[in-house]
């Protein structure tokens, strides 16, 4: 096995521990809209729930041989629309994210065929913003005071990224991915 290889391939139920514990760690669930720690059961519920639905994708990034994220397409009912979600393992190296998002999305618009991806960003995770306008998303709105976190309104950044212009943007992006 190649194991420089980076890639996407299907979540399996062997992978669950895995995600559960990267789902969890604090500097991930900070950045979620469900901010509080799951349980075993309830993320295996949500496995099984997800699984057969032909309009979610959950996807495992592979690294070296290793699991090194997680990323999820929720396809709209006419499936050329997608939204998406991602998240590293908290000790994943620096770079990673950028091939995480490089594979990501060359599976949407080369496997999946999507026409658009959609995403989305709590206000505070400037990380996430970042790497959205990094991966060649356009900033679409802001959703104002559209997320409470038990204490505070946050605003929601949306981004948009179109299939043509990931074909442009994507031999820019594989170089980076190499690095």
């Amino acid at each position: 096995m190649n194991t420089s290889a980076s890639f996407v391939r299907p979540m399996t139920a062997d992978d669950l521990t895995t995600v559960l514990h990267w789902r969890n760690h604090p500097e991930v669930r900070r950045f979620m809209y469900t901010q509080h720690e799951i349980t075993l059961q309830e993320h295996a519920h949500w496995f099984e729930r997800c699984q057969p639905d032909p309009l979610r994708q959950l996807l495992v990034f592979e690294h070296q041989g290793l699991p090194a994220g997680f990323i999820h397409f929720t396809l709209q009912s006419h499936q050329q629309i997608a939204d998406w979600g991602f998240y590293l393992a908290p000790d994943a190296a620096k770079g990673t994210g950028s091939q995480l998002g490089f594979h990501a999305l060359n599976y949407a618009f080369c496997e999946l065929r999507l026409h658009k991806v959609c995403g989305q960003a709590i206000g505070y995770n400037d990380k996430s913003i970042r790497f959205h306008l990094k991966m060649g998303f356009q900033q679409e709105g802001t959703l104002r005071d559209q997320y409470y976190d038990g204490l505070n309104f946050h605003s929601i950044a949306c981004f948009g990224l179109l299939a043509q212009e990931w074909h442009t943007h994507s031999q820019e992006m594989a170089q980076i991915a190499k690095r």
